[in-house]
This record gives C-alpha cells, sequence and structure tokens, in this order.
C-alpha cells in the first residue's frame, strides 16, 4: 500500500521538476548571456561588416560580374584579389576561399564560406570529431576543422608568405562564416605557432574574426588566443551554444528537437563548474561580440547594441529557445545587423565631436580589454583548467625560453619550435611530428 501510494507522490515530484526546468529555459534570452560585458567601440567592431561581406563574395563564381550583390555592394575591388578557390580546387579538403589584398584598410584577408548543404565534402569536415580525438598545444581541438585549416595553409603558404614580406605593415586577417569560421580560427592558431613558414610573421599582425562561429577548441585554447581570434554572434544563433558533438546531430537529424531538449536539460543539471574543467569540451573561440537586437517579451528588432568581453564562465552555455535560433545564423542577417549595430556607434561618436574624447575612450577601450584578457586566464587556472595560464611573452608560451627547454627534454615537440621545421615541410609531415604525440611525448594510435 505504502509503494502504491509512492508512485503518485514521485510522479508529482518528477513533474514539477519538469515544469520548473521548462520555465527556466523558456525565460533565459541570448540577452542574459552578455548583460555583464561591456559595449563595443567603433575602432574595434568596424571590421566585422566589411568582412561579412567578403565571405558572401566568395560566394559569386565571378565577382567581377556578380550574380547578387548586397546593398552597397561587396565592397572589393577586382584587381585587388589575388586568388579565389571554388570546390573543383579545394578537391573537398576544405571550403571554398579568396585571398583579398584591402590597400584601403592596410589588410590582407583571407575569406573561407560557411557550410554548403548540398556538398557531402562539408559534411565530412565537421563530422570528422571525436570527443578529445586531436591535440594542439595544449587543449583540444574540431580535428576536422584542423585538418581543413592545415590544408589551406600548406597550398598558400608561399603566398602568404609573400605578401607579409612585401607589405610589412599590413595585418594578416583570417575569416569565416560557420564552418568557414572554424577553419578561419584553426588557421590563425596555426600561422601564430608557425610564424616561421611566414617570414616570422609578429603575433600581434595576426588576427581573425569568426563569424556565427562552430564551438571548434577547448577553454584554455579560446582564452589563450583571445588577443588573436574574435567571434561575433547574432542574438539568438544555435551553434555557438551547440556543445553537442555535431555528428550527434547529424546522426539524429529526425529528432533533432529532442536531441536539443536533451541537451539542455542535461546542460542545466550539470553543474558549470563542472563542465568547465572537462578540458575535452570545446567552445566558440577567442574574445566574443555579441549583437543583441531583441528584447524578453517585446516583438520586434531593436536597434542592435554589441557587447564584448572574454569570459571563462557563462560563454554562451545554453541554447536560447527562440524561433530564431536559426535565422540568426544567417551571414545576411549577420551583415546587415552589423552594419546597422556600427553606423549606431559612429552617430552616437559623431554628437560628441571632441577628438579628445575619443581618444581617451579608444585608450580605455584598450587597457580594458588588456584587464580583460588576464582576467580571464586568471579565471581559467582557477577553475584548473589544463595550461590556462601563460607566461607574458611575444609569442605567448612559444618562445619562452625555459618552457622550450622544459618541453625539448621532455621529448615534445611545438608548432613554435622553429629549430625543427622548415618552409618546405608539408602538413602531413606536421601532422605526423606534431600531433600525433601526447602532451608527455608518448605516440598516440591512430585509427
Amino acid at each position: 500500500m505504502s509503494i502504491l501510494c509512492g508512485v503518485p507522490l514521485l510522479e508529482c515530484v518528477y513533474c514539477l521538476a519538469c515544469a520548473r526546468w521548462a520555465w527556466k529555459r523558456c525565460i533565459y534570452t541570448a540577452g542574459h548571456d552578455s548583460e555583464t560585458w561591456g559595449l563595443a567601440t567603433v575602432e574595434e567592431f568596424e571590421p566585422v561588416p566589411r568582412l561579412c561581406r567578403y565571405i558572401l563574395a566568395v560566394y559569386e563564381d565571378d565577382i567581377r560580374h556578380p550574380l547578387w550583390e548586397p546593398p552597397g555592394g561587396y565592397g572589393i575591388i577586382p584587381d585587388w584579389l589575388i586568388l579565389k578557390k571554388a570546390y573543383e580546387d579545394t578537391q573537398g579538403r576544405a571550403p571554398p576561399y579568396m585571398l583579398y589584398l584591402d590597400h584601403d584598410h592596410a589588410d590582407i584577408v583571407l575569406a573561407i564560406r560557411g557550410l554548403n548543404l548540398a556538398k557531402e565534402s562539408d559534411y565530412a569536415v565537421l563530422l570528422d570529431n571525436r570527443l578529445g580525438k586531436r591535440k594542439f598545444d595544449g587543449g583540444y581541438v574540431h580535428n576536422g576543422l584542423l585538418k581543413a585549416a592545415g590544408w589551406v595553409m600548406d597550398a598558400e603558404c608561399e603566398i602568404l608568405k609573400e605578401l607579409v614580406e612585401k607589405y610589412p605593415n599590413y595585418s594578416l586577417t583570417f575569416t569565416g562564416h560557420s564552418l568557414g569560421s572554424g577553419v578561419a580560427a584553426m588557421l590563425s592558431m596555426v600561422v601564430v605557432q608557425n610564424h616561421d613558414k611566414l617570414g616570422h610573421i609578429e603575433r600581434k599582425r595576426v588576427r581573425c574574426y569568426a563569424i556565427a562561429p562552430a564551438r571548434c577548441m577547448s577553454l584554455n585554447l579560446a582564452v589563450r588566443y583571445a588577443d588573436v581570434i574574435n567571434s561575433v554572434v547574432l542574438q539568438d544563433d544555435f551553434l555557438p551554444r551547440t556543445a553537442t558533438p555535431l555528428e550527434d546531430i547529424f546522426k539524429s537529424l529526425f529528432c533533432l528537437p529532442c536531441l536539443l531538449c536533451l541537451r539542455c536539460m542535461k546542460d542545466t543539471c550539470i553543474p558549470e563548474e563542472k563542465m568547465l574543467k572537462d578540458p575535452r569540451r570545446l567552445y566558440a573561440p577567442g574574445r566574443l561580440y555579441h549583437i543583441v537586437e531583441r528584447k524578453p517579451f517585446r516583438m520586434g528588432r531593436f536597434p542592435p547594441v554589441v557587447r564584448t568581453a572574454v569570459p571563462v564562465d557563462g560563454r554562451f552555455e545554453h541554447i536560447v529557445l527562440s524561433c530564431n535560433a536559426t535565422s540568426d545564423h544567417a551571414i545576411i542577417w549577420i551583415e546587415k545587423e552589423a552594419q546597422r549595430a556600427l553606423d549606431l556607434m559612429r552617430e552616437k561618436d559623431s554628437i560628441m565631436e571632441i577628438p579628445a574624447n575619443q581618444i581617451m575612450e579608444m585608450q580605455e577601450t584598450l587597457a580594458r580589454h588588456s584587464e580583460e584578457y588576464k582576467a580571464a586566464l586568471q579565471r581559467a587556472k582557477t577553475f584548473d583548467v589544463p595550461h590556462a595560464y601563460t607566461p607574458e611573452s611575444q609569442y605567448g608560451t612559444f618562445d619562452e625560453e625555459g618552457e622550450e627547454s622544459s618541453r625539448r627534454s621532455q621529448g615534445e615537440s611545438s608548432f613554435g619550435s622553429t629549430n625543427r621545421s622548415t618552409v618546405d615541410e608539408t602538413w602531413d609531415e606536421m601532422i605526423e611530428r606534431l600531433f600525433d604525440k601526447d602532451e608527455h611525448g608518448h605516440i598516440l594510435l591512430m585509427k
């Protein structure tokens, strides 16, 4: 009798728990992710709309005779286009991309397009990612995206080196959308580690803008490369929040709502501190820029606001149950809203009309970014994230003599060790030499 009485009680407790979870998930909005972050400035956000248009230009077969252009055009001068490669050129090893020399902004730009739903090779890149399969610089990264970045590096190394040396005052910018954003983020890390292959390019000249990024690197790498990599997320975009391995999503395509629901329940129930201490869990890379344009329980879009930070905990950890979760992932919408946000920032600055105040604001922004970066490193260290803290140097851990000698004494190879890498070394040789060893120098078995 007591057992029969206990069954309804357990059902009530279970229903109340589910109702509480559903209520918390429904009232959770994208604005919660960045409500404590600082506002972005014109100087730091200015490249984003322009780079979005460059990514859109990769979709065109002939940039001189485009079939479609956003309002205002792509902003590309065809004579400055160095090269443009399609799927036939990459043989499915990487998404299509273009290399553009932007003299107006002193920038060498490599732009990579996003996922093509009709191309099996793009799915192959996404699905090549067993959890914890690939180590990189003391952390974990997405295996397929890293291999795609390696292919691009191997293919364009010589021309990139030539441009970097020919234009010593130009920045080297990697940018991409969705799938391309992950490749761009991996590529920027490979270049920083392999700076000797591009004429010993300085770290401060390398930057990356990952638009609607995939979660592609572990927390320690996401924080450590925040001075190089910038991620741009529009409101409710699902991809930067999807911690579920992408291969599980595609395998469960016909039950995607069920999968996302279970993912939400799991992320809600597991303590955040426990998730942060998992070194294999992947995150959106670098410094985050969040474009917020909708408010809870209000209809329509509002003037967009861009917030930025280098967060450790609260780094787009929860999926937002929103009907805009997929539309906010579209590069066209991101370009449009990023341009609106930039125009509003410029309008605000023009009202000031006091250059001294603008210079002071820029200096304060740079100081704030530096402090945020250091605080994020220290915060990650308190969570015992492996290799989260790096000594101050031009190339982080890669040029520290003590650490280099320590690594060599342990038999561990490093991407930054120039004495063991040559310009003629192929990507496959790098893989064999660098990636198939664990952090103690033991060779991993390849399956």
